[in-house]
């Protein structure tokens, strides 16, 4: 995908977020639209961060650019599964058990720091516990057989490094949602809105990762955003029963980090135009 046609698909996915934004609104009234849109923004940033990740899992396999397309699209699908089945997870937790949102927010302070000031992390497929286990069971050629997940040769079934990629950014989504999905109950614990809020931002990840891949050093101050976003959620859900911290002023606060993390990666990196 192209530059020019991965903007216009990223703004057609944004629109559409604030039009699903307004139906919320008008269904369900102000405080439930402002906690969709703060949610959303959330997840937004977080899954942009994650998409780093994902650009180093392709480099690592030197999956083209092609077969990548075909496995973010199997990966979104994927993604919104997982997510669903986790969110109702820590629904019924959090309603079951209040005090999970403490461990929600020191996980969540945890994962801000280690974003901010952590050392960064080297992408080991090899280490991943999913993919060891499944090369117990099925064999893993080194090709990708012409852009197929699986193929059989001699009766024998084997799957390729690009169902080995789409294993691999499934189960490291797992990992992304411990941090993701604990900070939008910071928001809401509303199971729509928060299932909902996810989606939006999810399904325009293909369009902005193609946006990313030619421009990702532009961003480069993005993950200290990210970072910091995380710390002051978690700050706030370990507060929640002593200071209440009004939606609005949580959403201009989190707007204006990342607006300054986006201003400094464009600043020192200059006006360097993206690769065509």
């Amino acid at each position: 995908m192209s530059v020019r046609k991965a903007i216009v698909w990223s703004i057609f996915w944004i629109v559409l977020s604030l039009l699903m934004n307004i139906a919320v609104y008008f269904a369900f009234g102000e405080q439930r639209a402002l906690e969709f849109f703060t949610g959303y923004v959330i997840e937004k940033s977080l899954s942009i961060d994650n998409l780093f990740v994902f650009l180093l899992i392709f480099s690592y396999f030197k999956i083209p650019p092609i077969q990548q397309r075909r496995v973010l699209n199997f990966g979104i699908i994927g993604v919104v599964i997982l997510r669903g089945v986790l969110i109702l997870l820590g629904t019924a937790l959090v309603k079951e058990f209040h005090w999970v949102m403490y461990l929600f927010g020191v996980v969540i302070l945890y994962s801000g720091y280690q974003i901010t000031f952590g050392k960064e992390k080297k992408i080991e497929p090899e280490n991943n516990l999913i993919l060891r286990l499944f090369r117990k069971f099925i064999s893993v050629s080194s090709g990708d057989s012409g852009g197929h997940f699986f193929f059989r040769e001699k009766g024998i079934l084997h799957a390729t490094s690009l169902f080995v990629v789409l294993l691999i950014i499934e189960t490291t989504d797992v990992v992304f949602a411990v941090d993701s999905i604990p900070a939008i109950f910071a928001i809401t614990t509303d199971p729509v809105i928060v299932f909902s809020s996810n989606v939006m931002a999810v399904l325009g990840l293909r369009s902005m990762y193609f946006v990313l891949e030619k421009g990702q050093q532009k961003f480069e101050y993005m993950k200290y955003g990210v970072g910091v976003v995380l710390g002051y959620v978690g700050v706030k859900m370990l507060m929640m029963d002593i200071v209440t911290i009004n939606l609005v002023i949580s959403l201009l606060i989190i707007a204006t980090i990342l607006g300054i993390s986006v201003l400094a990666s464009y600043v020192v990196k200059g006006k360097q135009p993206l690769a065509p």
